[in-house]
């Protein structure tokens, strides 16, 4: 009874035995918790790093773009010679005619220039965009996931992996992807522009409910094409519905990626004036990766439960109902 009693050794050293050697290490919890979060987002930090370089073509375009809008010179109309004739005319007279005919030419100042070159370049973006999209998508979502279950994750390669497996849907996937983003982005746009009707009002809120609807809905896009043979039509159903079933984690996700953009924001607010221009350069090497792996690691455990464990259960329920049939 004293022998039964004893802890059980473990081998170190196959020429002696160790009485001192400690217990295997428990299983670990892979609940997909807020701990388990910072787990994993501790252990593949380096990786998570890497992926963001990947990931920097995909948003890049939108910043050269962006950029190059806002910083085209504006119509100097002063410096017209039909202005000063104008102003003069409207001085001197302010008749009802002159004052239309200068405040239609003057609204032209706020009107940005753009040379042929800057049009070039911007359509450069646009057709880069619409080609490499979706592909760069699935490739990150891809190794997005396997960081998320916790997988052996060789990010260079399996990103390739999935794009040469997923490369017609992806891009047409992708290219649907920018074709509602970009819809979505210009009726914001245009209806916070106009107002003062109840249609035109309705309308502004009504875009504005189908933006964030979208903006979650973006979380399990690309998860469930990486992850299942669906068609298009039934990714973006899928994706509806566990925008709704998983809503407690798409908010918290949504939280964690505000509070990055918040810090990011602030760390440049504050340091932008002191010409200090590290806060700007930071976010290029993780906030790309980062909030794509907040929202992989709220969308992926909502795959698993009412698409990836029924079928595993179903599975193994038919597996053993065979088992039995043969061994009867």
């Amino acid at each position: 009874m004293a022998n039964q009693q004893k802890k059980p050794l473990r081998l170190l050293n196959p020429f002696r035995w160790d009485k001192s050697a400690k217990r295997d290490a428990e299983a670990e919890d892979t609940k997909p918790t807020l701990k388990r979060f910072f787990v994993l987002l501790y252990r593949r930090f380096w990786k998570l790093i890497s992926l963001n370089l990947l990931m920097i073509p995909m948003v890049l375009p939108f910043l050269l773009i962006a950029i190059l809008l806002i910083s085209a010179k504006q119509t100097p109309t002063e410096t017209e010679p039909v202005f000063s004739v104008l102003f003069g005319i409207e001085r001197l007279s302010g008749s009802p005619h002159s004052a239309l005919l200068i405040d239609l030419f003057g609204s032209q100042t706020g009107i940005p220039v753009y040379k042929p070159v800057t049009y070039i370049f911007i359509g450069i973006c646009v057709l880069f965009l619409i080609v490499t999209f979706g592909w760069q998508n699935v490739g990150a979502t891809y190794v997005l996931r396997g960081l998320v279950r916790g997988d052996a994750v060789f990010v260079l390669s399996d990103y390739f992996y999935a794009i040469k497996k997923n490369l017609k849907k992806g891009f047409f996937l992708g290219l649907l992807d920018l074709v509602i983003l970009a819809l979505l982005f210009f009726d914001i746009q245009y209806f916070s522009g106009v107002s003062g009707s109840f249609f035109l009002d309705f309308m502004f809120f009504t875009v504005c409910a189908v933006a964030i609807i979208y903006f979650f809905m973006r979380f399990y896009l690309y998860l469930l094409e990486v992850t299942f043979e669906l068609s298009i039509g039934k990714i973006f159903k899928n994706a509806l519905i566990f925008t709704a079933l998983g809503v407690k984690r798409n908010l918290m996700a949504f939280l964690g990626i505000a509070l990055l953009t918040a810090i990011d924001l602030g760390l440049i607010a504050l340091f932008f004036p002191l010409n200090i221009p590290i806060p700007i350069i930071l976010p290029f090497f993780y906030y790309v990766s980062f909030t794509s792996f907040t929202s992989a690691y709220a969308a992926y455990p909502v795959i698993d439960k009412y698409m990836i464990a029924p079928y595993q259960k179903q599975e193994a329920t038919e597996e053993i109902d065979e088992g039995s049939g043969e061994t009867e």
